[in-house]
């Protein structure tokens, strides 16, 4: 049976979280948000030269792509793309998750000063992108967005050229384009700035965005505006990058963003769709991308499931360690004592901070500080494993303390041991106790896994935006992910509340069972 419970999980781990078999010495692995168009993108075939996206059945394309696959056949390795979030590309380079950061990136010194950086292989100017039909639609320099919100990524350069429009209402930086094309839509802001590659996506990809291109512009660097492969500091690989992008003339480089921008994914409207309703839209998007949001859904119960089953185990545990006697042995009381601090450490560390956080440090800063590499599935499990372990412990603690101290009593003077007293008096009842909150926990996790994001895990909410920035359908595209979130909430909900009506049931018929036998035993 054992082995049968393995089989299932490491088969689960192939199906949903993407276990890549790929050696370290055939690929190079390159990181970008594989959600940035022109620049780089997520689609699903290998057309028009895309390559595999790693843990996923998907492929990126676009400039940093075809200027990748460049390098990396120069270096006699095949091309992998590893798609991280904008904040954590830095982080997975200086931690070896990857080999080298081709995603639009440009060489800041403020970034210098944590990794090396190619000779630049794209040169853009920043502009604003707005709303098609709002009242900067018809904006010719920076004069005309005084009191306009304008906003910009969050980590990039372009949010230092902000504090130049006077009059302007900064906004706070967002964390990528997706998100400020979301807000542009709705209204939030009235524009963000960009590159003119990007700009120019989002303008053909949808007819409500529009590109405003400056008469009087920005006052910028050409260190700002470069673009750029970055490495680790002394990557004696350097050199040979730089030659293959001496290889790229002016008119090679401006062709090639030109056939990205006409690959670029674009949002297919026709006379039917734009007459079709706000569910019809959904149903539509539902229907074309279902495989990425039943592998999302996979991933995301897989983690949340035994995530949930493993902080149980560490909640039980530790809830009978800390009930548990001290020790009669003076050495072994001290090293009881010592091991609660460490145990209270612990518990307070993993309540007290965020789950994002601690995806990040566990994830990449273990990578870099011990030279650690772990699957990113297998982390996720791990992070929410020990998140939830954390909260456990407490009301595992308080489902022990409501227990009839005379229970404890009676287990003493009939000769039970401590542990015992738990497998056989106790833990049955705390586990029926607590099972509403840990039901709570469940859901929690269920939702709390979109934090992974961070670390690229194709959970749901990744696979969901992934699908949004193909469409650029960002309300209907993210209403589908708000219904299959409450469809999983709403169903372990149930099927919770089922199992504690069956406790109950068995817990009362036990009772009735035992009573009737007393009853025939003293007549």
């Amino acid at each position: 049976m054992k082995k049968l419970i393995i089989s299932c999980f490491f088969a689960l781990l192939l199906l949903f979280g993407g276990v890549s078999g790929a050696q370290a010495d055939q690929y190079l692995r390159v990181g970008m948000e594989a959600a940035y168009a022109p620049f780089n993108w997520t689609q699903s075939d290998k057309s028009k030269g895309a390559v595999p996206i790693e843990g996923t059945r998907q492929y990126a394309n676009g400039y940093d792509v075809q200027v990748a696959k460049k390098v990396a056949k120069s270096l006699g390795k095949e091309l992998l793309v590893v798609k991280t979030s904008w904040t954590g590309l830095i982080p997975a380079l200086t931690s070896g998750k990857i080999d080298m950061i081709a995603a639009g990136m440009s060489p800041t010194d403020q970034r210098r000063k944590e990794i090396a950086f190619s000779d630049p292989y794209y040169l853009s100017e920043p502009v604003i992108v707005v709303d098609s039909q709002g009242k900067y639609a018809n904006a010719k320099s920076l004069v005309d967005f005084s009191g306009a919100k304008i906003t910009a990524q969050q980590g990039v350069w372009h949010v230092n050229l902000i504090s130049q429009i006077k009059g302007v209402k900064a906004q706070i930086p967002m964390g990528d384009f997706s998100q400020m094309r979301q807000a542009l839509s709705s209204g939030v802001i009235d524009g963000y700035i960009s590159e003119k590659p990007e700009a120019m996506t989002a303008e053909n990809a949808n007819p409500s965005f529009k590109m405003i291109k400056l008469v009087k512009g920005f006052d910028f660097s050409e260190a700002d505006a470069g673009i750029a492969v970055g490495m680790k500091k002394n990557d004696s690989r350097i050199d040979q990058v730089n030659q293959v992008l001496t290889t790229l003339s002016e008119n090679d480089r401006t062709q090639l963003m030109k056939r990205a921008v006409d690959q670029q994914p674009k949002e297919k409207k026709d006379a039917k769709s734009e007459k079709a309703s706000f569910v019809e839209q959904m149903w539509h998007i539902l229907k074309v991308n279902w495989k990425q949001f039943l592998r999302g859904t996979g991933l995301t119960l897989l983690i949340s499931t035994i995530g949930t089953f493993v902080g149980l185990i560490i909640g039980l545990l530790i809830g009978i360690y800390r009930t548990a006697p001290k020790s009669k042995n003076k050495t072994l009381a001290i090293l009881q004592k010592l091991f609660g601090y460490f145990l209270n450490i612990y518990i307070e560390i993993f309540r007290g901070t965020p789950m994002i956080v601690q995806s990040m440090v566990i994830y990449y800063g273990t990578a870099q500080a011990f030279g650690i590499s772990v699957d990113r599935t297998l982390a996720a499990i791990l992070i929410v494993s020990i998140n939830t372990g954390a909260y456990m412990t407490e009301i595992v603690r308080g489902g022990i303390f409501a227990v009839d101290k005379g229970q404890f009593e009676a287990a003493t003077a009939l000769g039970f041991s401590h542990g015992q007293t738990m497998r056989k008096i106790v833990l049955p009842q705390v586990i029926r106790n607590i099972l509403p909150a840990t039901g709570n926990e469940f859901v929690i996790n269920i939702k709390d896994t979109s934090v992974l994001n961070v670390i690229s895990v194709v959970e749901l909410y990744f696979s969901g935006n992934t699908v949004a920035t193909q469409n650029y359908q960002y309300f209907q595209t993210f209403s589908v992910i708000a219904v299959i979130y409450f469809i999983l909430t709403f169903t372990v909900t149930r099927i919770l509340r089922y199992v504690e009506r069956r406790l109950d049931d068995d817990a009362y018929t036990s009772a009735s069972n035992q009573a009737a036998l007393e009853e025939v035993t003293n007549a």
